[in-house]
């Protein structure tokens, strides 16, 4: 009983948010016909490409998923290249090579941790098809200054969203600022169905945004033209697999809980973005810790309230955790992992801000359901912390 009650004390830094509705949305699809390729996939695809002015949307089970189904609609082949931010998840890097291309890593800007723009610019050479953007901890890219980068190179613009759904960049919403933009419905993201993802098609010409959605489609039902569901409304039974493509489908049982959080997604951003605004006045007294910038002309989704820490960050890490409090780190770059060291070129690897950065990050808790009480229970640990000086490997 005492260790129940010790680790119901214990403050997550991301948690799903789930009500009545949601839990009976997905009773209602077992209680019917459909339980996969049915109705909700393409109502929830509709729903999400009209949320995000998209021209189409298509579910799949993660979002890793999204990004290599993207690499694929691009058709990333053997030795090209695609830039990505050397901070971000390792699965940004990996889309890339599970299609055979190469990851080049773009060093970040130290107020905001988004890619920097000029080092992507410094990284284009012959090989280069596309940028992935990462909209780091909710907030948009500059994508004015992405989009005429890649528009003089004619390369493909991808958007990692993964952190930033309900955030918009010049009044224009997150998922119709790229070519290609890529979202994950993780518990801890900004909606959830469990595990599950999103790629949505915003390109200028329409033709080509049609080709990538049939390519998208196809390619997360082994490649497949046609669907079970398709293939019985129409009374037919055969089919062409076209292409080499995975099963990646979403369930129509996710489907329904993605729809009814997509529901709140607005309050769930409204609620994350009043949390930060707290955090940012209860830190504004402390030295030691400086949030990272909000930029002009953006709103940010707040996945995560990431500070920079002017003392040791693993000494506060562990002081919070001490203290019943679960931090973490948004991410260590992504070139410094065994698999990316052992394979790229170390004269590769130079990203020092990004190097820098994540001796320093610390993402708090933060989540739609987390009280006032909550922040100021963060804030006042880290008041209490005694400033260590920093360790840099």
């Amino acid at each position: 009983m005492k260790r129940r009650q010790k680790e119901s004390k214990l403050l997550p830094y991301g948690k799903q948010t789930i009500d009545e509705e949601d839990i009976q949305s997905v009773v209602d699809v077992l209680r019917s016909d459909w339980l996969t390729t049915g109705p909700l996939v393409s109502q929830l695809e509709t729903a999400f490409s009209t949320h995000t002015e998209a021209h189409s949307a298509t579910a799949v089970c993660n979002g890793t998923a999204a990004l290599q189904a993207a690499m694929h609609a691009i058709d990333i082949q053997p030795g090209d290249e695609v830039i990505v931010p050397a901070i971000t998840f390792c699965a940004t890097a990996n889309a890339v090579i599970y299609n055979g291309g190469v990851p080049v890593f773009a060093d970040i800007t130290p107020d905001d941790l988004l890619i920097d723009v000029d080092d992507v610019a410094n990284k284009i050479n012959r090989n280069t098809r596309a940028i992935m953007a990462v909209d780091y901890a909710g907030q948009p890219c500059d994508y004015k200054a992405l989009r005429q980068l890649a528009d003089d190179f004619n390369l493909f613009l991808v958007a990692d969203a993964c952190h930033s759904l309900g955030a918009t960049y010049q009044q224009r919403p997150v998922g119709s600022l790229a070519d290609l933009s890529c979202f994950s419905f993780h518990p801890v993201k900004p909606i959830t169905c469990g595990e599950g993802g999103m790629i949505t098609v915003n390109t200028p010409n329409s033709q080509q945004a049609e080709s990538l959605t049939r390519r998208l489609r196809s390619f997360r039902n082994h490649g497949i033209d046609s669907d079970h569901r398709s293939r019985q409304t129409a009374g037919q039974h055969e089919y062409d697999m076209q292409q080499l493509g995975f099963n990646l489908r979403l369930t129509d049982i996710q489907c329904a809980l993605a729809l009814s959080q997509l529901s709140k997604l607005d309050s769930f951003t409204a609620r994350r973005q009043a949390i930060a605004s707290e955090y940012r006045r209860q830190l504004a007294s402390l030295e030691d810790f400086e949030p990272l910038v909000h930029q002009e002309e953006r709103t940010h989704a707040y996945h995560l309230m990431v500070i920079r820490c002017q003392s040791s960050r693993d000494h506060v890490f562990n002081e919070l955790r001490q203290r019943q409090i679960t931090a973490n780190v948004h991410y260590r770059p992504v070139y410094q992992h065994s698999f990316y060291r052992d394979r790229l070129d170390p004269g590769s690897m130079d990203c020092p801000q990004a190097e820098a950065a994540y001796q320093e990050i610390l993402s708090l808790p933060i989540f739609p359901a987390m009280e006032n009480d909550q922040v100021a229970r963060v804030s006042q640990a880290l008041s209490e912390i005694t400033p260590v000086n920093a360790v840099t490997n």
